[in-house]
């Protein structure tokens, strides 16, 4: 039988250059590909550098290199929504849409054009599947009688490195792209990832991770947004409605934020303050000291989502799931009703953020805060 041909997105980093050595001894034909993005002037660029040190991978693995100028599509769906989203004072995940539109979109797409049967990448995650009959799927053995058709059903797994998981940013997969994606290392904790490295003496074994926000990397957000977003001082208000404090524009921050803004009238026992609302038209944002209480308009048990994204099957009604409002944020109890999150305390949410619903290990999918 014909090989089957993987198009492998390499960063430059250990875990994307781990994922394209392990598929390579699998037996399939892996193609590796450098991904081009945006990156604003006033931002330092490593890209270059990151191409090569994908381009050194591909070369030690004896495996073609490919160059995807996704430039276009990432500046206007990632870059552009994400200061879109700043500006209308919502809390956007820019990683989410990175994910949704450059990775598993456009890349995706460009990918099976030229003849990928797959696709994949670095993410601690897993894709696991299960075969069904016309009539009510069964657990477990993929094994059914000849004379029935046979259907998959994907679903997306957490990571088994609970501290690399990286299925919140993933709830937008559907079940056509579950289908072409492969996640080589979403069994593996990160450790033995980095010992695979050494063991295939890759030439980026000892580089350390990236951080930040997907491509543009660790940029501190507020600057980043100042250069789109004019600033504009306001007040840091209490509960009760005393100004206390000033800040440099309301859209730059977001609820449960503890720093940047500075507090004037302080006294020696003061606790740290936290944003429990803001607003954007009047420019000023609310403080407490308070543990999160249902007093504020911000902290909610019944949240509504915009842009639902079920992946695998619809969440049951009053089934007890989990949900996650923020990257490795604790995993709140809730029930699901409709496009309703409905958490058994109270939460502080943005409008903006996405919630990510899980039933134990399975990522079912989620959408964005109303």
């Amino acid at each position: 039988m014909k090989k089957k041909t993987v198009f492998v997105g390499i960063s430059g980093g250990v875990d994307s250059a781990v994922s394209a050595a392990l598929l390579k001894d699998q037996g399939y034909e892996v193609v590796g590909v450098f991904i081009r993005t945006w990156h604003p002037e006033f931002l330092e660029c490593n890209e270059e550098e990151e191409r090569r040190d994908a381009m050194r991978i591909a070369a030690h693995l004896d495996i073609p290199f490919l160059t995807f100028d996704l430039e276009d599509v990432y500046k206007k769906e990632v870059a552009d929504y994400m200061i879109a989203e700043y500006k209308a004072g919502r809390t956007p995940n820019p990683d989410v849409m990175c994910n949704k539109e450059v990775k598993f979109g456009a890349f995706l797409k460009k990918a099976l054009e030229m003849g990928a049967d797959f696709v994949a990448t670095g993410h601690y995650a897993k894709n696991t599947k299960e075969a069904f009959s016309s009539g009510p799927r069964t657990s477990g053995s993929l094994a059914q009688p000849d004379h029935e058709k046979k259907h998959l059903l994907y679903f997306l797994n957490k990571g088994n490195d609970v501290t690399k998981d990286q299925s919140y940013f993933l709830w937008t997969l559907k079940q056509e792209q579950l289908s072409k994606i492969l996640f080589p290392i979403g069994h593996l904790p990160k450790v033995q990832v980095r010992k695979l490295a050494e063991k295939y003496k890759l030439p980026v074994a000892q580089k350390k991770d990236s951080q930040g926000i997907c491509f543009l990397g660790a940029i501190d957000l507020k600057e980043f947004l100042k250069h789109y977003i004019e600033e504009k001082r306001g007040d840091v208000i209490n509960e009760s409605g005393e100004v206390i404090g000033h800040h440099d524009g309301a859209v730059f921050h977001t609820l449960g934020e503890r720093h940047r803004f500075t507090i004037t009238k302080k006294s020696p026992n003061d606790t740290p303050y936290y944003i429990v609302a803001k607003d954007i038209q009047k420019n000023t944002i609310t403080v407490s000291q308070k543990n999160k209480t249902a007093q504020h308009s911000n902290i909610l048990k019944n949240v509504r989502m915009l842009n639902v994204n079920w992946i695998s099957e619809t969440p049951e009604p009053n089934k007890k799931y989990t949900a996650q409002i923020r990257y490795h944020g604790e995993f709140l109890p809730c029930i699901i009703n409709k496009e309703e999150v409905v958490f058994e305390t109270p939460v502080l949410v943005a409008s903006g953020q996405s919630i990510v619903v899980y039933d134990k290990d399975v990522c079912l999918g989620g959408g964005v805060v109303v």
